[in-house]
């Protein structure tokens, strides 16, 4: 015989049977409860999932040339100050070897990653990217600086409507994400 400590009360006498059985509720209980909790969890968009829904050619050939573009004379191309060994966190660009004037597959794959971390698909003004680039007045990012100065004053501007496209899902076809 043993005691059994139960939803606040104690249980003498309790066979050692008894205890083993109740401890199996319990158990399915907490396994239950545990699933239930699991499911939700996976269902939660990951970094790596949402990275998934984002077309990695439609970055490569789309957006990525828009960060090596010089936009205009006031302002610096975005791999200027992206590039990995000047910035520090955030959106970090791999560096283009010597001489290249793209980045090889391997480091556009690595961008898509770091870029994909920044942005919320389906949703182009509720990430970093393409938001904080943007002109407050045009619905950018007030709360942080970017230093680089606003790169696109208006939603209307034809590259912040590329970055935009592609966060919203545009595949490099021509078609959206479902």
């Amino acid at each position: 015989m043993c005691r059994l400590y139960e939803t606040g009360r104690w249980y003498g006498n309790t066979s050692f049977l008894e205890v083993v059985m109740i401890s199996k509720v319990h158990l399915k209980r907490i396994s239950g409860t545990f699933l239930v909790a699991a499911a939700v969890v996976l269902a939660l968009p990951a970094p790596f999932a949402a990275a998934q829904s984002l077309d990695y050619e439609f970055f490569k050939t789309r957006v990525e040339p828009i960060f090596l573009k010089r936009r205009s004379a006031d302002h610096a191309r975005c791999y200027a100050c992206h590039e990995k060994t000047k910035h520090f966190s955030g959106m970090r660009l791999e560096s283009l070897s010597p001489g290249a004037t793209f980045w090889t597959e391997e480091q556009s794959r690595r961008n898509f990653q770091t870029v994909s971390a920044l942005a919320v698909p389906g949703k182009p003004l509720a990430g970093l990217f393409p938001r904080h680039p943007l002109a407050p007045e045009a619905g950018g990012d007030s709360d942080r600086i970017h230093a680089g100065g606003r790169q696109f004053e208006s939603q209307d501007d034809p590259d912040w409507q590329t970055l935009a496209a592609w966060v919203r899902g545009q595949k490099a076809g021509g078609s959206s994400a479902p």
